[in-house]
């Protein structure tokens, strides 16, 4: 079973009463509940804006990657294209192996293989020196227009791409676009290269702008949600209308931004992220029946805070258009019978994957169905080092 993981950016202080709140008498039972730093956390409302990105990003970064960009063309507004050193992007050596062989017997597969990273950053500097906060693997299979999620939890205990181990968050901060990317590839045989990144902004508008999205909330998740719609709505000095009843319903961008930042639930930070999928997924759906004028204004609210490795053509030559793609899975990983929270060491709260091989097994099964593979020596190597570095830590 997982071991409840504590992140560094939690909840924003909500012991406060809300009177105008259904299930707002549950707040104190919740802070209760809570570990001590987040109750305790120094200004925690003035700070709360600097750190939503965590939930935020992962919608943004969707949308940004996934089709409606295709907007983007008709709404002679340009994304901006960031051009990355590839050859600082590494690939493991029996993978590109495997593609050059494809190529030269014209057997290569439809698959496009995107790295969506959404980064704590406010202030439009969305390249190295900042963790990702969302690491997303967008697989788009271009034959079927079939698109496969997977989140990597951002604390996950990987080999950084440069021989060090640590929360493979870190691997942004320390190289950028480009050490994330051969983080993803060093670890799980993939042959990414290249990404969209978006930091914080525009999500509320977003949803907003194609009407709301429709989402089956728990009666569990109903005084969390509101609390944290109390928290932005006074940082904002906006009104927010509370979520009353349990059910499928059509939440607002304020009540969905709430939505993904639940994780005071059960299954903690891992339902969070599925949480977020789920909304990702949702708008993905809503995309496909407004008008180009909702989406475009979509689009707007998102572009300022996207940088990607493609250009808008490529972006088209790759997704075509909105309606014709969906989004058939999604998962995280490490997968959730094979991994565990522990604290290593100075390194601090890790989700560690039990047997890294078996999960990267298990990944290329999901994402490429059908195909034939076997884990790289590298993948191997890595594995038994993972092992190795956390075995007394349970």
């Amino acid at each position: 079973m997982d071991k409840q993981i504590q992140e560094s950016q939690e909840m924003p202080e909500t012991a406060k009463p809300v009177d105008n709140v259904q299930g707002a008498d549950e707040n104190a039972a919740d802070a209760k509940q809570q570990p001590d730093n987040v109750k305790n956390q120094a200004g925690t409302k003035r700070k709360w804006l600097k750190h939503i990105p965590l939930l935020i990003i992962e919608i943004c970064v969707l949308i940004a990657a996934i089709g409606v960009m295709y907007v983007v063309v008709t709404a002679t507004k340009e994304v901006e294209r960031k051009t990355i050193d590839k050859e600082k992007i590494t690939i493991n050596e029996e993978v590109a192996e495997t593609i050059r062989e494809e190529e030269e017997n014209n057997e290569t597969k439809g698959y496009r293989n995107i790295a969506l990273f959404g980064v704590d950053a406010r202030d439009g500097e969305l390249g190295r020196g900042t963790r990702s906060d969302s690491i997303i693997i967008a697989s788009i299979n271009q034959d079927t227009q079939e698109i496969k999620l997977v989140s990597v939890f951002r604390d996950t205990y990987l080999n950084l791409g440069n021989d060090s181990y640590n929360k493979c968050n870190a691997a942004y901060a320390q190289g950028g676009p480009e050490q994330a990317i051969s983080m993803l590839n060093a670890n799980m045989d993939l042959d990414i290269t290249d990404y969209v990144t978006v930091g914080f902004g525009g999500l509320i508008d977003a949803v907003d702008a194609l009407g709301g999205i429709e989402i089956e909330v728990t009666e569990a998740e109903i005084s969390h949600l509101n609390n944290y719609q109390l928290c932005m709505a006074e940082e904002l000095g906006v009104d927010y209308i509370p979520v009353e009843e349990s059910g499928m319903q059509l939440l607002n961008g304020m009540q969905a931004t709430a939505y993904c930042r639940i994780r005071y639930t059960k299954g903690d930070d891992f339902r969070r992220a599925e949480r977020q999928r789920d909304v990702l997924t949702a708008m993905m759906e809503k995309a496909k029946t407004v008008s180009v004028s909702s989406l475009t204004n979509m689009v707007n609210a998102i572009l300022p805070e996207v940088e990607t490795s493609l250009g808008v053509n490529e972006i088209v030559s790759v997704l075509g258009s909105v309606a014709g793609y969906e989004v058939v899975a999604s998962d995280g990983f490490p997968f959730e019978d094979s991994r565990r929270g522990a604290n290593v060491g100075s390194k601090g709260s890790c989700v560690i994957p039990d047997d890294l091989e078996e999960n990267v097994e298990e990944l290329h099964a999901l994402l490429f169905p059908g195909t034939k593979y076997t884990p790289s020596r590298q993948v191997t190597s890595i594995s038994e080092e993972i092992t190795t570095l956390t075995d007394e830590y349970h």
